[in-house]
C-alpha cells in the first residue's frame, strides 16, 4: 500500500547584479544531471525563511539576504524506496549576494555557478522553478 506524505522545503533564488547584469546561482546535483535552485527541508524550530538561507548558504557557498518571499511552488512526486507519494511544498525567497564563494559547497552539489539570468533560465531542468527566475527578474527590472 502506499502511503502519502506532506514535506515541506525553503530555498532561494540568489543573484548578483555586475555591470548591469543580473546572475543567477544555479546548483547542480550530484545524483542528477539536473539544474536548479538550491533548497531544502526546513528544520524543526526552523522558520522558512531561516531554512532558504542556510540551504543556499550549504549548497552555493554563497551568503544571502532576504530581499522578499517570491512564492510557493507545489507538487507530487513518489519515492520507491518507502513506497511514499509526497505532496511537497517548497518555499522560495529572492536573496541578494553579499558573500560566499560557489567552490564551497556542499557534497549535495556537483557544482555552484554563476548565469546571466537569460543563460540560467535556459540551463534550468524544472518548469516551476524557472517561473521563480522569471519573478526574481520581473521583480529586479523593476527596481
Amino acid at each position: 500500500m502506499v502511503v502519502t506524505k506532506r514535506a515541506v522545503s525553503s530555498g532561494g533564488v540568489i543573484y548578483k547584479i555586475e555591470d548591469g547584469e543580473i546572475f543567477i546561482c544555479l546548483i547542480e546535483r550530484t545524483d542528477r544531471e539536473i539544474w536548479g535552485l538550491p533548497k531544502g527541508a526546513i528544520a524543526e524550530g526552523e522558520t522558512p525563511d531561516e531554512t532558504a538561507l542556510r540551504e543556499v548558504k550549504e549548497e552555493t557557498g554563497l551568503e544571502g539576504e532576504i530581499v522578499e518571499k517570491l512564492g510557493e511552488i507545489d507538487y507530487w512526486f513518489y519515492w520507491k524506496p518507502e513506497t511514499v507519494r509526497y505532496h511537497k511544498a517548497v518555499h522560495f525567497f529572492l536573496m541578494k549576494y553579499v558573500g560566499g564563494d560557489t567552490a564551497s559547497h556542499d557534497w549535495e552539489v556537483k557544482t555552484a555557478e554563476w548565469f546571466p539570468v537569460e543563460e540560467a533560465i535556459a540551463r534550468m531542468s524544472y518548469k516551476s522553478e524557472i517561473e521563480m527566475v522569471k519573478k526574481a527578474k520581473q521583480r529586479l527590472a523593476s527596481g
